[in-house]
């Protein structure tokens, strides 16, 4: 199987301190994204137990680039919420000064996880429930899956609409480009 990417938000909850500390959800359970996926509640479990039996971590990537590590992912759990992330980006290298800026700027907003399904159904809905996951990464990236979520800079309110509008334009233009 190949590996699937999987956008989320920030979260209005995620953090960066100190310009280079990041916290927040890379993954919500039962939240459908414009894929038609929905992840359940325990589907990186067995993924993360594994990579613990291993002494492996999750990797902290920037775009999804394998060539591009930016930081470390200190804790990686699931709760009742979904996949939790704690971490910090590196400033001894150039891309995570890079993002701890952008971030910072709120010009990035979003994760996105990189794994491969491991079990997965249709349910009534037609939706596809991802039930077990094989987690290999979570990037920082530009354009979330779930467009209308994203970190708030200072001053800004995430619930204003215009920024909701704004996102799905955005995300109308990358669709676009990329001929979705």
């Amino acid at each position: 199987m190949d590996l699937e990417h999987k956008f989320c938000r920030f979260d209005t909850e995620v953090t960066v301190v100190e310009g280079f500390r990041i916290e927040g959800y890379a993954s919500l359970f039962g939240a459908c994204d414009q894929g038609g996926d929905v992840v359940a509640r325990g589907a990186y479990a067995a993924s993360l137990k594994r990579l613990s039996a291993e002494n492996r971590a999750v990797k902290m990537l920037w775009q999804h680039d394998p060539a591009q590590p930016i930081g470390i992912w200190d804790e990686v759990r699931e709760d009742e919420r979904g996949l939790y992330v704690k971490g910090r980006l590196l400033d001894t290298v150039e891309r995570g000064r890079e993002a701890a800026a952008l971030i910072e700027a709120g010009a990035i907003d979003g994760l996105s996880i990189g794994y491969r399904t491991v079990r997965a159904r249709k349910n009534e809905k037609g939706l596809r429930v991802l039930s077990e996951l094989e987690l290999w990464e979570v990037s920082l990236v530009t354009f979330p899956m779930l467009p209308s979520a994203r970190v708030a800079s200072k001053g800004e309110d995430p619930s204003d609409p215009s920024w909701r509008e704004l996102a799905q334009v955005l995300e109308d233009a990358r669709r676009n480009l990329a001929g979705v």
